[in-house]
């Protein structure tokens, strides 16, 4: 029985925990393949779960999910140098979302003649010998190492995973030389105890006491506080500690461009949400004395202005505290500042306990008229989004139903799923709905850790392979309500997003690994966000006027059936409707429509336990 490099590298992969791998095999691999079916015809099983998938994006995508769902890392193994570039955009978003991830790529054999086993015996070996392949990733990896020896082997898998899951989490990338990964071991050192014991992630990291009572004696006197945030819901410890400070000083609370659910929707001193466009950002920014940003990206944009004219961006006697459990600097950025009094690096969850410790709670009967006035601000803005999600009571001027919006699919989306009697601990939305991003994170209504997340970078084609590894994790975890996985994963999707997303492999995926979820596609008829950023420089100029087919972003006159996609990819497991509000079925009116077809989408995948895509016919662009 011969064992390899390939061996001890599969082995050292179960031995610390990594029990998904996401794989797009290639000719750089056969010592894997040959182990994994030693394994498979000597045990009757694998050490590890292998997911097949055809594009190597819905690879790292899916173990993207996982991850985010498990809060481990899982594995992608991909071929040379080709493989790590067709892992494309999806590097960007698991460096942006800080999510660890371990990917492994072969390189081509560096003999020619036979000299050692795996020596070059395909042409391809020479067009894949490039002069540097981890520079293809490196920049947005934690760590990159070479795979040189099957002699230290387990301790660079442990380094890589140390590094993947300290903060700011991230991927890692390995690689190895044909040859070596090829070259014979002695079996004894599959026998030896590989563990993770001695290579912890490092502990998170406390506030210095002074910057702590700092930060709450400012909090303590400020007439009119403010805390921003973005993804401090990924630490669930830090989702309860929000809460009770919020509760403690009426503290009101906004959210730009999140990719966490990061407090309940229906928490009193929750404001509102903000991608950011001009004009939408909380009023209260302008007028803060003390702004607190937290676990945040961008916090606003100095050059937006509001209705009035006024810049959206704190006054400049406003004190401003910058808290990051991983790079308060974004030092992955080229260019980034916020003015701050004070940044810290610090554990968000961490962090807000020693402020909540150092605040007086006996203030907050003082603090009653503020907690009055924000309640109301929060009430005010849930109004203003149940009147975005009706429907009109009387037809158009033209006599035809005005076409869906987003607000109101999402809000059938919810009231079929809390109708389908779901827990909220199965169910998980996925948003990548591109120019809509916001309005999953206000109209679904999440109240739970958790219940609603983003990739956290801005690459689109990640949410039909993250819903793949979501649903395969979400049974790991022992989610939902019987403990045996997501009772529903939904993913809200742009049309754009949903072809970026590779919908062919990721259908297929879903269909091989029994991973069923829903997708509900707001489609606009092309790319709005390009004509969206074409208005913000040039609001008077040729194409503002332009239709989104002459302007190049529209894909019409003839889109396809989005959904019938994803039932020819799966053999017809998957169901697929399209759907307009223009277009009465059976005499339904448009709202009737749209709340039967998405109820019949939730039941397909709740109880038929089958992919379901709904199709939703926006305003074209």
């Amino acid at each position: 029985m011969v064992f390899t490099t390939s061996s001890l590298f599969l082995h050292t992969l179960a031995e610390v925990g990594i029990t998904h791998v996401f794989v797009n095999w290639g000719s750089d691999h056969p010592g894997m393949l040959e182990e994994l079916e030693r394994q498979r015809a000597t045990n009757g099983s694998r050490a590890l779960i292998i997911v097949t998938c055809p594009n190597e994006m819905v690879a790292l995508s899916a173990a993207h999910g996982y991850a985010r769902v498990t809060g481990k890392p899982a594995a992608v193994i991909v071929h040379v140098d080709v493989g790590t570039q067709a892992l494309a955009g999806a590097v960007h978003n698991a460096d942006r979302g800080r999510v660890p991830i371990l990917i492994y790529a072969g390189s081509s054999p560096f003999t020619t003649e036979g000299e050692l086993k795996g020596s070059r015996n395909e042409w391809i070996h020479w067009m894949q010998d490039v002069h540097d392949q981890p520079t293809i990733v490196r920049q947005y990896m934690r760590y990159t190492a070479q795979i040189g020896s099957p002699a230290n082997l387990p301790h660079i898998v442990r380094r890589a995973l140390q590094i993947a899951t300290s903060e700011p989490k991230g991927p890692v990338y390995l690689w190895g030389r044909r040859e070596v990964m090829e070259q014979e071991i002695d079996q004894s050192l599959l026998e030896r105890q590989i563990t993770l014991t001695k290579w912890p992630s490092v502990e998170p990291t406390a506030l210095p006491i002074t910057a702590a009572q700092r930060i709450a004696s400012a909090l303590l006197a400020a007439k009119a506080p403010l805390l921003i945030t973005s993804h401090i819901g990924r630490n669930h410890a830090a989702f309860a500690e929000l809460d009770a400070l919020s509760r403690i000083l009426a503290l009101p609370i906004f959210l730009t461009c999140p990719s966490a659910t990061n407090l309940p929707t229906s928490h009193p001193f929750l404001v509102g949400v903000s991608c950011l466009a001009p004009g939408t950002h909380t009023p209260l920014l302008q007028s803060a004395d003390v702004v607190l940003v937290i676990d945040i990206e961008v916090a606003w944009i100095p050059m937006n202005k509001d209705k009035d004219g006024a810049h959206e961006r704190p006054h400049e006697a406003a004190q401003i505290f910058v808290i990051d459990s991983g790079d308060p600097l974004k030092r992955g950025v080229g260019m980034h500042h916020n003015e701050a009094d004070l940044v810290c690096q610090a554990d968000a969850a961490v962090a807000l306990t020693q402020i909540r410790e150092a605040v007086d709670n006996q203030t907050a009967f003082e603090l009653s008229e503020r907690a009055e006035r924000v309640r109301k601000m929060h009430d005010a803005w849930i109004a203003q989004l149940r009147a975005a999600e009706s429907f009109p009571i009387s037809p158009s001027s033209s006599g035809r139903p005005a076409p869906y919006t987003a607000p109101q699919i999402l809000a059938a989306l919810r009231t079929a799923i809390h109708a389908s009697g779901v827990s909220r601990e199965g169910t998980l939305i996925l948003n990548e709905s591109a120019s809509s991003y916001h309005l999953p994170y206000s109209h679904m209504e999440p109240e739970i850790p958790g219940e609603v997340m983003s990739s956290g970078g801005s690459s689109l084609g990640w949410a039909l392979g993250a819903s793949v590894g979501a649903v395969l994790g979400g049974r790991v975890d022992n989610k939902g309500k019987a403990g045996t996985g997501y009772e529903l994963v939904a993913s809200v999707v742009g049309d754009g997003t949903f072809l970026f997303c590779v919908p062919a492999s990721a259908f297929w995926m879903a269909r091989r690994y029994l991973t069923p979820f829903l997708t509900v596609i707001l489609n606009n008829g092309g790319w709005k966000s390009p004509k969206l950023s074409m208005l913000g420089v040039h609001p008077h100029g040729y194409g503002s006027s332009a239709i989104g087919d002459e302007l190049t972003v529209g894909f019409g006159p003839d889109c396809p059936d989005y959904s019938q996609i994803a039932v020819a990819a799966s053999g017809g497991w998957a169901w697929g409707r399209k759907i307009s509000a223009d277009l009465a079925v059976d005499g339904k009116n448009a709202e009737e429509l749209l709340q039967e077809t998405i109820a019949e989408a939730v039941r397909i995948v709740t109880e038929e336990r089958r992919c379901a895509v709904v199709d939703c016919v926006l305003e074209c662009i």
